[in-house]
């Protein structure tokens, strides 16, 4: 039993680490965009995220911290529901089609993807 509980202690509380990572992708991807993030629709993404990530049974919340393709998933679902991809949609939609040029690691395209098409 003593396994688990250290297990637990080191692994950080889904909903917290989520929201934090969260906000850390968006800022870094408005920041590269050189845009100001909406902050409006910066919260509701947020939001959504953690009633969604809450939603979820606990086993799945707990896997989300170890599993950045679990993220990414879940990171572009409240990206979209929250209408971000709406916001600053021309300008985002343009620098997207020069992805080579962006200063952005490639997992950032589950944002970019939503502004394309």
């Amino acid at each position: 039993m003593s396994d688990s509980t250290s297990t637990t202690q080191s692994t950080p509380e889904p909903l917290a680490f989520m929201r934090a990572e969260f906000r850390r992708h968006l800022e870094v991807f408005y920041a590269k965009l050189k845009l100001a993030p909406p902050y409006h629709s910066v919260e509701k993404a947020v939001a959504h995220l953690v009633a969604s990530t809450r939603a979820l049974p606990a086993p799945e919340r707990e896997r989300l911290v170890t599993d950045p393709s679990l993220q990414w998933q879940r990171f572009r679902d409240a990206f979209v529901t929250s209408g971000l991809h709406q916001k600053h949609r021309g300008i985002i939609a343009a620098l997207a089609k020069q992805r080579d040029s962006l200063d952005l690691p490639p997992e950032y395209d589950h944002f970019l993807d939503a502004f394309r098409g």
